[in-house]
C-alpha cells in the first residue's frame, strides 16, 4: 500500500507533513507551550499544557558594534548635510586676498601747481576719462560654463567694485568703506572690517581699496582720471575670473592747506583679480582674489598696510630706499619693496610758474 501508515490516522497523513522538520534542542526550547510532566499531571491542573516564559535572547557583540557604527555614520551625514563646520552651508572658508604695494620714489622734487587742470593736462593722464566714464567694459560673450548674461553680470559687478574702491569720494577720503563692503562676499566683509579696524589683519587695507588719511591728505580735485581694461576667463568649471587693470590719477595736497596750496598728482596702477561663481552672480557679490599696486610719487618707507601717503608738491623722497637685501638673512618676510618713479610719469607744468611755487 502506497504511503506511510500512521497508527492514529489515515495512510499518507501523519508525520509526512513534518518530514523535513528536525526536532532538535533549539526547536524544543523555542516552543511557546510546554506539556506538564507526569508528576505535575497528577496534581490538580485544568490544562494539559502551560505557557513557557519567553527566553531572553542576547545580541551578539558584533551586532552592537555594527549598530553603533551605523548610528555614527547617520549622525555625521546629518551634520555634513545641514551645514559645514565653517558656518556657511555648502561653501568653504574664503581666503583673504593676496596683495602687494610697491611705492614709486621720484628722483627729484615733486612738481606741483595750484591749477589741477594744468597738472592733468601736462601729464600722461591728459586723455584719461573722468570717474566712471573712464571705466569701460569689453563685449561680454559666453564661456564654456557661463552664459553671456552671467558674464555680463560679472563684468558689471567688477566695474562697480573698481568704481567703489578707487573712484568714490567718500571711500577715498576715509569717510566710509560701505560701498566696497556691500559688494563683497559676506566672509570677506568680515576680513575688510578687520583691516579697517587696524591691528593684525589677514590682508592690508590697500588690498581692498584706495584711500587716504583725511588728517594728512585731501583731494584737490574730486574728479579722478582713470583708464584701463577688463579681461575674463574661466579659472575652473564653476569659477569665472575677471581681471581689472587700471591706472587712476588723483590730484592731492596736504590736508587743510587750502586752495592756494599747490597740488600734485598721485598715480596708482592697480591690478585686481575677482572671482565669480553662479551663486555669487545671483547674489551680486564679489570675491576678491588679489590686488597689486604701484603708486607714486611715494616714499619707500611708506606704510604698506595703511592708507596711501603720497609725496606732496615740493617734497623729495627720503633716504629710505633699501641699500641692499641679504637673501641669506632669516628676516625674509620683511623684504622692502620699492621702485624708482620715471620722470616722464610726473606732470610737467609751466616751469616759470612752478619756479615761483617752491
Amino acid at each position: 500500500m502506497a504511503g506511510r501508515s500512521d497508527p492514529g490516522g489515515l495512510p499518507g497523513s501523519g508525520d509526512e507533513e513534518y518530514a523535513s522538520t528536525v526536532f532538535d534542542e533549539s526547536f524544543v526550547n523555542a516552543a511557546r507551550l510546554q506539556e506538564f510532566s507526569a508528576r505535575e499531571r497528577l496534581e490538580d491542573h485544568g490544562a494539559a499544557v502551560r505557557s513557557r516564559p519567553a527566553e531572553r535572547r542576547r545580541v551578539p557583540r558584533q551586532g552592537v558594534a555594527l549598530g553603533v557604527i551605523i548610528l555614527l555614520a547617520f549622525a555625521a551625514a546629518l551634520y555634513l548635510g545641514n551645514g559645514d563646520p565653517y558656518g556657511r552651508e555648502g561653501t568653504h572658508v574664503l581666503q583673504p586676498p593676496l596683495s602687494t604695494l610697491v611705492p614709486l620714489a621720484p628722483a627729484g622734487v615733486v612738481p606741483g601747481s595750484v591749477d589741477t587742470a594744468e597738472l592733468f593736462g601736462t601729464s600722461p593722464a591728459r586723455d584719461f576719462g573722468s570717474g566712471t566714464a573712464g571705466v569701460l567694459l569689453p563685449d561680454a560673450r559666453a564661456t564654456a560654463h557661463f552664459t553671456r548674461e552671467q558674464v555680463l553680470t560679472a563684468l558689471t559687478l567688477a566695474k562697480e567694485y573698481i568704481a567703489a574702491s578707487a573712484l568714490t569720494h567718500e571711500v577715498l577720503t576715509g569717510e566710509t568703506v560701505l560701498p566696497v563692503r556691500e559688494l563683497l562676499d559676506p566672509q570677506q566683509r568680515r576680513q575688510l572690517d578687520r583691516a579697517v579696524a587696524g591691528g593684525a589683519a589677514a590682508a592690508p587695507l590697500t588690498a581692498w581699496l584706495v584711500s587716504f588719511d583725511p588728517q594728512e591728505v585731501e583731494l584737490a580735485d574730486p574728479r579722478v582720471r582713470v583708464e584701463g581694461t577688463f579681461s575674463f576667463a574661466e579659472s575652473a568649471e564653476d569659477v569665472l575670473q575677471v581681471t581689472a587693470r587700471h591706472v587712476t590719477v588723483y590730484a592731492v595736497r596736504p590736508a587743510g592747506a587750502g586752495p592756494q596750496e599747490p597740488a600734485t598728482l598721485l598715480t596708482v596702477r592697480r591690478e585686481v583679480e575677482m572671482l565669480f561663481g553662479e551663486e555669487g552672480i545671483e547674489e551680486r557679490t564679489v570675491i576678491l582674489r588679489q590686488a597689486d599696486l604701484l603708486a607714486g610719487p611715494m616714499d619707500c618707507g611708506a606704510d604698506p598696510d595703511g592708507p596711501l601717503r603720497p609725496l606732496f608738491a615740493g617734497e623729495r623722497a627720503g633716504d629710505s630706499r633699501p641699500a641692499g637685501t641679504d637673501p641669506y638673512t632669516a628676516d625674509a618676510d620683511h623684504i622692502p619693496l620699492c621702485g624708482a618713479l620715471d620722470a616722464t610719469a610726473l606732470p610737467s607744468p609751466d616751469p616759470d610758474r612752478a619756479a615761483g611755487l617752491f
